[in-house]
């Protein structure tokens, strides 16, 4: 019994926990941030706040200290204020410096003291006497009976009789201590409300700054073999998410030219697979149905084998350039002396041509070192002599050049041959590509070959061609210096591939 196919299921991806995304983790990180900063400002201000309030303070009683020289007398063991009560500015001054005030003799006797600064404590004799000899201001925080703190500010005093005394004056700081109370409770009120407006505005700010990222996420779902040329567009903005999304269009680039080769690949084997295989198949059809003697089936045999042999050799072909084309060829790169590998391979054509009566000469300047793999190279000068006899009529020339200048190492192929026109020139190197009306027979994978060992070499190759005239192929490649030349690569075979 045959099963059932399984219907399609879209695919599902996993809801998001709100609580783990990276939106709310930045956004819990910011407002953390944002809360320890407030605390730490919000202490830093407190005590600046304190430290100003306190030199306000101080500056009032030094200049009500300064002050009070003028309207305190002390004579005998006796003090009092001298003033005009008539002056309300005068005497409102002289109230608040009696208001909180103590006078008291050298040896630490009180000669007078306010009812305030009695309930805040008066001074021992000790505490005097060490005030006078210290010769500097005297400052004290003292706190009532019924909790209000003051500040005090004493020193030496000289009368008159130039008799020395201990005179101390004091403010109180309940406004200081309420301003203080203030500040705190109104900024420390206000910090959550604060947290919470610095939390959503990073929770806006994340969202907006991950967008790309899921545009990203948005795009990579919705790729595919049949839409790989999607593209995030930049956001021009040089960040970190500009250089993500320049590394994933990057990474999609490379897919959809291993896409476009994979499908290149595809139909160029079924394009060039079908007709030999055609081919085979109708001999093999011919010898099965009309063969009626041994020398016709072995005739039909002979051609098939033939047909497979060139199948084969095409299925190689096509495999080694795939590989080479995907990276998958590996280079085995040394420094080379060309010259040589030049000399080598034009030898072996002699033969082919002089068969096809045409005439093989090699001009070769000296050495020339160059960075490479000796079988592509060897590969590379194959393909380039096997169209140049190909394409190259009974008496006609093959003229192979070599030399370095400037850095680079030159090899010139030219032929007297039918030439190329110039509508097909720019398509010579495109794989299978064979010039419409040619009578010769070939792959059209040579000169893809060709391109491509000239390339991963880091060079350039250059056609000129006029028909009925010939055809000259020029490859430039980057020389290497003697001085900077290591081990030479041992010699291995290259396969030729036809054009």
């Amino acid at each position: 019994m045959k099963s059932c196919p399984e219907p399609h299921r879209s695919a599902s991806h996993p809801k998001t926990n709100v609580f783990r995304s990276l939106r709310f983790r930045l956004t819990l990180t910011n407002a953390i941030f944002v809360a320890l900063l407030l605390v730490g400002l919000g202490f830093f201000f407190e005590g600046a706040l304190e430290s100003i309030l306190d030199n306000q303070v101080r500056d009032l009683l030094n200049e009500e200290w300064a002050a009070v020289k003028g309207y305190l007398i002390i004579h005998r063991g006796e003090a009092w204020w001298q003033y005009d009560d008539e002056d309300p500015e005068e005497a409102f001054i002289v109230e608040r410096m009696r208001r909180v005030y103590l006078v008291a003799s050298a040896d630490g006797k009180v000669l007078d003291a306010s009812t305030i600064y009695k309930d805040l404590g008066l001074n021992s004799p000790e505490e005097i006497r060490a005030a006078l000899a210290s010769n500097q201001p005297f400052w004290q925080k003292r706190v009532s009976k019924n909790g209000e703190p003051f500040l005090i500010r004493g020193g030496l005093f000289v009368d008159d009789d130039n008799t020395r005394h201990f005179v101390a004056i004091g403010h109180s700081l309940n406004e200081r201590e309420r301003t203080i109370r203030d500040f705190h409770k109104n900024y420390f009120t206000a910090l959550p409300l604060l947290t919470l407006a610095a939390a959503l505005a990073g929770w806006f700010i994340a969202g907006r700054s991950l967008s790309p990222v899921h545009e990203l996420a948005r795009a990579a779902e919705n790729i595919s073999g049949s839409n790989l040329s999607l593209r995030i567009p930049l956001r021009n903005a040089g960040d970190e998410l500009d250089n993500l999304i320049q590394s994933f269009n990057t990474m999609v680039e490379r897919l959809e030219r291993s896409f476009q080769m994979t499908r290149q690949f595809s139909t160029d084997v079924s394009h060039e697979l079908r007709t030999p295989l055609t081919a085979i198949r109708g001999q093999l059809e011919v010898a099965l149905f009309t063969a009626k003697t041994e020398e016709q089936y072995r005739e039909a045999i002979a051609n098939a084998l033939e047909d497979v042999e060139r199948l084969s050799h095409t299925v190689r072909a096509m495999l080694l350039l795939s590989q080479a084309e995907s990276g998958q060829l590996a280079l085995q790169r040394a420094p080379l002396d060309l010259s040589t590998v030049v000399e080598e391979v034009v030898e072996q054509y002699q033969i082919p041509a002089e068969a096809e009566q045409v005439s093989l000469r090699a001009q070769v300047s000296g050495p020339c070192w160059v960075d490479a793999d000796r079988v592509q190279m060897e590969r590379l000068i194959s393909n380039l002599l096997s169209n140049a006899v190909k394409y190259t009529p009974s008496g006609g020339a093959i003229e192979v050049k070599l030399w370095g200048a400037n850095g680079s190492v030159f090899l010139e192929v030219a032929d007297t041959g039918v030439g190329i026109a110039p509508d097909h020139l720019p398509h010579i190197f495109d794989r299978f590509y064979r010039v419409p009306g040619s009578k010769k027979h070939g792959l059209g994978l040579g000169l893809s070959f060709v391109a491509w060992i000239v390339q991963v070499h880091g060079g350039k190759i250059t056609v000129d061609s006029q028909l009925g005239q010939g055809t000259r192929f020029t490859v430039q490649l980057p020389s290497v210096l003697p001085d900077r030349l290591g081990p030479a690569e041992p010699h291995r075979t290259a396969e030729t591939v036809q054009g």
